[in-house]
């Protein structure tokens, strides 16, 4: 019995997917050691790999699984309110960030203005340079504006990103025509009203790409966050988690806990976001 041509196409791919089957199955092991340690105690995390061995079902011992950990986060000390900051920060951030990138990407593809080269030069260099060479001067900058200790001091610096306006100038100069644009002038469209209704439905998917990895960025800022804040009611989930090591000990089912929730959220946009996410990292490739 001959095979049609889509059933010889699934029998060649056929090691192809359980290669990947098995990739995936060696990344997801942190996150399974991960999720068994932060049902378990600090005297259980490293007596067994994954689940507690015991004489119960399978050979666990479920009724050493305990929820405690999750209950001393935000109860005792107070991780909803951590969670609550990351939550403001990284948000706050996407949408800003991902709202000037896109405005100031859209002025440089589309728009002729003296100084239009030179501005594009300055982004490109500012590509190269390293952020931790920026830390002193942006500290000494955001003390002369009284911005330390402040949200506005943690937000504001990072409004415009050079990698965000390269990104989107790229995009819009591939996904919006300016034959369309012109269009709509005729017609009578303002430069936002074209901006708004017209050219950032056409680079959706990079819009829902870059909101995703400015929000990881915010998400998982660590240095951040301590150079410019000092209030402890302030830090982020990322500085909170760090403080929960002991100075002459550490609850590791405790940290453990912290890390699964604070992957809880950016897992969940990553979930939603995914398909934009791929297609926006795809939307430069070919030019057309």
């Amino acid at each position: 019995m001959s095979l049609t041509p889509t059933q010889r196409q699934r029998l060649l791919l056929a090691p192809v997917y359980a290669a990947l089957v098995v990739a995936a199955g060696f990344t997801l092991v942190p996150f399974a050691w991960l999720i068994c340690a932060a049902f378990k105690t600090n005297a259980d995390v490293f007596s067994s790999n994954f689940l507690p061995l015991g004489d119960g079902f399978l050979g666990v011992a479920w009724e050493r699984l305990t929820v405690a950990n999750f209950v001393r986060l935000f109860a005792e000390l107070g991780i909803g309110r951590a969670m609550a900051n990351s939550i403001f920060i990284a948000a706050t951030s996407a949408l800003l960030a991902t709202f000037f990138c896109a405005l100031a990407g859209y002025a440089l593809a589309k728009f002729r203005f003296p100084g239009r080269e030179w501005v594009i030069s300055v982004v490109l260099a500012a590509l190269v340079i390293p952020g931790s060479l920026l830390m002193a001067p942006g500290y000494k900058l955001l003390f002369d504006l009284g911005l330390l200790d402040t949200y506005a001091g943690l937000l504001v610096p990072g409004l415009t990103p050079a990698f965000g306006v390269f990104l989107f100038r790229q995009s819009m100069m591939n996904a919006v025509p300016a034959t369309l644009l012109e269009s709509a002038r005729i017609d009578g469209a303002g430069e936002f009203r074209i901006f708004f209704t017209i050219v950032l439905p056409l680079v959706r998917p990079m819009i829902g790409a870059y909101l995703m990895i400015t929000f990881l960025g915010a998400w998982n800022n660590f240095i951040g966050p301590q150079i410019v804040l000092q209030d402890p009611a302030r830090f982020p989930l990322s500085v909170a988690i760090n403080q929960l090591r002991g100075l002459y000990g550490t609850d590791y089912g405790l940290i453990m806990s912290g890390t699964l929730v604070s992957i809880a959220p950016v897992l969940a946009l990553f979930l939603l976001l995914q398909k934009e996410f791929i297609a926006g990292l795809t939307s430069g490739a070919v030019k057309g």
